[in-house]
């Protein structure tokens, strides 16, 4: 897509320090990066959200970003753990509208984090939980 960040990154027309790559997938450190070694995983196809994109594709996306986490945690880079990051659409916190996932080396005391809301940690009732498994459950007669 002509006005898409990313596949001006893909396409060469923006620069990127590129550290994987092959006939779908590109990774590349994020400029702006929570933490050191901070990596962008993308599918080279134009799709907007994880939801739309072919499972072969998500499956390829997923080990390449999994690869990336192996090489972060063999580094001598501060990595403790990893947050494997995507928002699909803009309420999630989607910024660019290509589908991608943030792989963050994480250590301890690094200021990063979720923070949860305040009904967080409430026990939800099994009814309950069975009203919402049944509306998802309907929503996948759609797919």
């Amino acid at each position: 897509m002509e006005g898409c960040v990313f596949c001006n990154i893909i396409r060469r027309k923006l620069p990127s320090t590129k550290i994987y790559e092959d006939d779908h997938v590109l990774a590349f450190m994020d400029i702006k990066p929570i933490n050191p070694g901070h990596v962008l995983v993308i599918p080279k196809k134009h799709v907007e959200l994880l939801t739309e994109l072919d499972d072969g594709l998500t499956g390829e996306v997923l080990i390449a970003a999994k690869k990336i986490g192996r090489w972060l945690k063999n580094s001598k880079l501060n990595c403790k753990g990893i947050n494997y990051v995507l928002a699909d659409g803009a309420e999630a916190g989607q910024e660019i509208f290509h589908t991608h996932i943030h792989v963050i080396p994480r250590y301890r005391g690094d200021g990063f984090g979720f923070r949860m809301p305040a009904r967080y940690g409430e026990d939800v009732s099994t009814e309950e939980l069975e009203k919402i498994a049944t509306k998802i459950l309907k929503g996948s007669e759609k797919s």
